[in-house]
Formats: C-alpha cells, structure tokens, sequence
C-alpha cells in the first residue's frame, strides 16, 4: 500500500514514514536545526534566569555587579519576604488571582453557552448572531463610549469592571463553536433519541469531547485576565482593589514603593532591582506553571477548532 500511495518506509531517524523524494537528514542538518533550537532557548530563557537570578540576590552582589547578575552569588529570599509580608503586593496578588478564576469561569460560561447555541444550525436567529459577533471584531465602540458604558452601570471601583468589559473573546467563541461542529451528529442525534436535552447534550456529550479545545481557551482567558492592567487603571481609583500587574507598573516603571519596602530600600537591607525582579517573577510564575498543563492540547485545540467545521 505505501509503494501504491508513492511513499516507503526508509531506515533513517525514528524509521518514519518518508515519500520518495524525500532526503534523509544528513548529520550536518541535524546539527545545525539542534544549534538553532538550543540558540532559541537560549534566547528565551537567558533573560528569565537572569531575573529569577537577580530577584534572589544580595545588595551587595547586585552592586558589584553593577546592576542585573548573571552568576548567582549571595543567594537570599528577602525580596520575596517583604513582598509576601502581607503589603500591598500580597492584596494585589489575591486580587488578580480571585478575578482570574472569577472572570475565567464566567468568560467560559458564556463563551460555551453561546457557541454550542451557534454551533446548531436550527437554533433561532443562528446566521444574525453569528453576523452581528462577526461585526464586533471588525468595528468597536471605542475607549469613551466603553468607559461611560461602565460608570453609567455603576461598575467603576468594582471588581467587575475587570471582569464585565473584557469578557467575551469572538474569536474564542469562532474556535468553540467550529470545535462544537466537528461532534459526530450521529451522538447528538442518538441522545437526543434517549430523550437528553440541549444541556444534558452540552454537558455529558459535547464538553468532554472538546476538553482540549477547552482547555486551550481557557488558559487563553486566564492568561488575559492575569496579564490586564488597562481596565484597572481607568475604572479603579482605589490603591487597595488594583490588581498584580497595576502593582508591578508602579514600582517597576513609576518607582513607587509601599512604605515597608521604601524603608528596607533606604536602610540598605534591600534593593530596588531584586524588588523589582521579584515582582517580575511572581506575575509570570502562574503562566508558567500552567501552561506545560495544556501545552500537550493546545496542538490539538487549535488545529482542530480552526479548521474543521
């Protein structure tokens, strides 16, 4: 059959599957794709070590270094003490952690619900909608009108003026509900048979089906509502309800500091940059615990959700 399809197996790498006219790799190439690979890496992770490494050291390896440290020498946990001591960083990071899984599970609610409901063909006003959140990627309302939308709900200097604005993704909804089509009819209509509804359907059917997809777009929300800083600074006018990322703006670009951490600075028992760094490193230390969690869907999610349907 692979002779008939013009493609053999050849003794190489792995013993894959290659047509023909394919080469097999030459040592060389695999050398140099191994040297780019490693290259990138480098690229990556070089500067989150040398922040991680920063945020961990002393006064004085930062002064002899004469700024961000490469080699670690002088390891200490102070930084990170003071910004967990109960200060204004830990309130802000409580903060953007409850309206992360707050606004993550109401954006996914929401997100389902509607694309399953677009996803049928028979539902009521099925093309309009589809229509009317296809203009919304195209044209908004603007900052203005969204801004007096929000005060005139009385949603200023509320936590669901982070969440409310920003959320509904269309293109999150686009990928659900391409993901939704791709479902065997045949379960659905057999279910259906059985006597199960349109959320018994979603529920038992069509959502376990779909964890990769899901998984995808919720760690796309997450990541969104942890990395927001925008909304908190227009809509929050109080220094106690901003979340990590207002936080980390302030001490890391705008040089403000809590009175505990100014106090550490002036003394010498700190320094600005490891405090910086260490803020750093807490607002990307969910994301990257996370994301090795469904990095193995998000191939799968993806792919899947964009091209069939």
């Amino acid at each position: 059959m692979s002779h008939v399809l013009g493609v053999k197996r050849r003794e190489g790498t792995r013993g894959r599957l290659r047509p023909v006219w394919e080469e097999e790799p030459r040592p060389a190439g695999l050398a140099a794709k191994g040297l780019v690979l490693a290259l990138a890496c480098a690229g990556v992770l070089f500067p989150l070590w040398i922040v991680v490494v920063t945020s961990v050291s002393s006064v004085k390896t930062i002064t002899e270094a004469g700024g961000l440290v490469v080699v670690p020498r002088g390891i200490t946990f102070v930084a990170y003490q003071e910004l967990l001591g109960g200060g204004q960083v830990t309130r802000a990071a409580v903060v953007s952690l409850g309206v992360t899984l707050v606004g993550t599970l109401f954006s996914m609610t929401v997100s389902v619900l509607c694309a399953y409901g677009l996803s049928r063909s028979g539902s009521v006003l099925h093309r309009p909608l589809l229509m009317i959140l296809l203009a919304t990627m195209f044209f908004g309302a603007g900052l203005i009108p969204t801004y007096l939308l929000v005060q005139g709900l009385g949603l200023t200097d509320t936590y669901l003026s982070l969440i409310l604005p920003s959320a509904v993704n269309v293109f999150n909804i686009l990928v659900l509900r391409s993901f939704f089509m791709s479902v065997a009819p045949e379960l659905i209509d057999s279910a259906r048979i059985d006597g199960a509804g349109d959320v018994r359907i979603l529920w038992q059917i069509v959502m376990p089906l779909s964890r990769a997809v899901l998984a995808v777009i919720s760690l796309f929300y997450a990541v969104g509502y942890w990395s927001a800083w925008f909304n908190a600074s227009i809509y929050l006018s109080d220094q106690d309800m901003m979340p990590l990322q207002n936080v980390m703006m302030q001490l890391v670009l705008k040089q403000e500091r809590p009175t505990g951490l100014a106090q550490a600075i002036n003394t010498g028992h700190l320094s600005p940059l490891s405090i910086q760094m260490a803020v750093m490193v807490l607002a990307l230390l969910p994301v990257a615990v996370l994301s090795p969690f469904v990095q193995r869907h998000f191939k799968k999610g993806m792919l899947t959700g964009a091209v069939k349907g």
